[in-house]
């Protein structure tokens, strides 16, 4: 099957990353990168069923620890976390009309586009100088991060912004290509700091999310490589031979 018809296969959910569930320890890791403490205002934007909600509010004791969730069955899953908690509170509504002027952090994990960028001017007129943005493998849109512990990213206001996607790769990784060797090890990174993928499975999603940043590279006119290099054809190559994924479609033939 080609990428879409994978992609298609998969639940809409986990697509639209709207039911990621993120292990504590890596929530732990990423209060600290973002030096939650006592005083501020946490926001979880989209919570799910997370535990980051308790975490903040119990472990780190901020002043107000506030879940948005507009699915209603996990929001009141997320509250039975925190009863009796009077410094945290589950907010049953979309975030696009939710309030978060008084946040001073807050965690945000989508993919789509097009909301991001709603959000993103959401942020700039809503939260004051100083509140911090904590999200996972790339800053907001074209922001400059702050802090930066791969594959997390703190941005704070106010925000800064790259003029282009070389720029902010630079920034981020210190040289405005990707080539092959970086991905790799850009995919190890980001499966073995989520701590969801099993060791059984860990090569091969570790081929195929490399193979995915690489084409986007590509794509984008950020390659390092001015062909296609022999490892990511050979890799392309077993996708599709041995887990029937073929990734061909999409390599823009423009570069």
């Amino acid at each position: 099957m080609n990428i879409q018809e994978f992609i298609s296969s998969l639940p809409q959910s986990l697509v639209k990353s709207e039911d990621i569930s993120i292990p504590d320890d890596v929530i732990r890791k990423l209060f600290r990168l973002a030096d939650l403490c006592k005083t501020d205002v946490f926001f979880d934007l989209g919570c799910g069923n997370n535990n980051a909600i308790k975490i903040a509010a119990k472990e780190f004791k901020v002043k107000r620890s506030v879940g948005i969730e507009i699915r209603k069955t996990l929001a009141n899953k997320a509250r039975k976390k925190i009863i009796r908690m009077k410094n945290a509170e589950i907010i049953n509504e979309d975030i696009s009309k939710t309030s978060f002027s008084d946040a001073t952090v807050i965690l945000f994990w989508f993919t789509d586009i097009d909301y991001i960028q709603q959000i993103i001017e959401k942020f700039e007129t809503e939260l004051k100088n100083g509140a911090r943005v904590i999200t996972a493998w790339s800053p907001p849109d074209l922001m400059l991060p702050t802090k930066t512990e791969f594959p997390f990213f703190v941005c704070q206001k106010p925000f800064k912004y790259a003029k282009n996607i070389k720029e902010q790769i630079e920034a981020v990784y210190g040289n405005p290509c990707i080539d092959f060797t970086t991905s790799w090890l850009l995919a190890e990174k980001y499966i073995d700091a989520l701590e969801v993928v099993s060791a059984k499975y860990h090569r091969f999603v570790n081929m195929f999310q490399s193979m995915i940043i690489w084409i986007n590279a590509w794509n984008m006119g950020v390659a390092c490589e001015e062909e296609i290099p022999p490892p990511v054809q050979t890799y392309i190559g077993i996708l599709k031979t041995f887990f029937n994924i073929d990734l061909t479609d999409m390599i823009s033939k423009n570069h």
